[in-house]
């Protein structure tokens, strides 16, 4: 792999981690049109750090408010009366074990299946099929109603079942960002929550894929130079960083869908050039 190469990687990472897209889908056909054969499991988890980079960013305030709360929280639940009392009133811890819940089924699914992940990302048919029924979902939301529920009337339940999602996203082709965003709409979750959520939910997923990808020796394993890592990684942040931004104005005017034909037209062309 050359430095154009993966700075083009790491473009397409940037759009499609973010667009609802799937991100690992776009990654696996190109790496196949590009002949490489074997995955480059530590260039991609360099592309999504890349990634989170852009998420930290664009997310920095409601983060940072996070943090804050966290370190205030014997303080607020003494004034609240209770933990129970400071989740029905505290916008952001109730935000942080929301996350934490959502978690819970993302972690148990990564670790479950994450051994598999080699032949996951070489099969081209199963990238092809899941990006079909990406858009299938995506689709789904353009009928939905405008109007839903805020962060302060989210559950427990809903978490589990966005965070439940977001671990099958470990399958090449389906969107993480489509797939919870889609399922948050459809829980009734008005549209800024589900944006909001599924992007906070993705940050220790992603970090911890990074933590565990780098403990398991990738590094020694990929045939990328250092200068095709930093270059696919700063292209990742920076495009990815464009992408979110324009994401979430697109998920506040409800137009999620439009990205439905997208992962159509895609899908097919991966299961045409599966054959070939």
């Amino acid at each position: 792999m050359n430095l154009f190469e993966a700075i083009l990687l790491g473009t397409i990472q940037g759009l499609t981690e973010f667009l609802p897209v799937s991100s690992s889908g776009h990654l696996v056909l190109f790496q196949h049109l590009f002949g490489i054969r074997q995955p480059e499991l530590f260039f991609d988890i360099c592309l999504h750090a890349g990634t989170l980079l852009a998420t930290l960013l664009v997310f920095f305030q409601e983060i940072r408010s996070i943090l804050i709360t966290v370190a205030g929280i014997p303080v607020l639940g003494r004034r609240a009366g209770g933990i129970r009392p400071l989740f029905d009133t505290n916008q952001d811890f109730r935000m942080l074990v929301l996350i934490v819940a959502g978690s819970v089924p993302t972690g148990i699914l990564g670790l479950l299946f994450h051994e598999v992940a080699d032949s996951l990302f070489s099969s081209l048919p199963l990238v092809g099929l899941m990006l079909i029924a990406t858009g299938t979902l995506l689709w789904v939301t353009r009928r939905l109603d405008t109007s839903g529920r805020p962060v302060s009337a989210m559950g427990l339940k809903d978490a589990l079942l966005v965070g439940l999602v977001q671990g099958l996203a470990i399958i090449p082709g389906i969107s993480r960002s489509g797939s919870t965003i889609s399922v948050a709409l459809l829980l009734n979750i008005d549209r800024e929550t589900a944006g909001r959520y599924s992007f906070l939910l993705s940050l220790p997923a992603i970090a911890a894929a990074t933590v565990m990808g780098i403990e398991s020796g990738l590094i020694e394993k990929s045939g990328a130079s250092v200068a095709a890592l930093i270059g696919g990684t700063l292209a990742a942040a920076l495009i990815g960083y464009l992408a979110l931004k324009m994401l979430l104005r697109i998920i506040k005017h409800g137009r999620l869908y439009m990205f439905s034909p997208y992962c159509w037209a895609i899908g097919v062309l991966a299961l045409i050039i599966s054959r070939v």
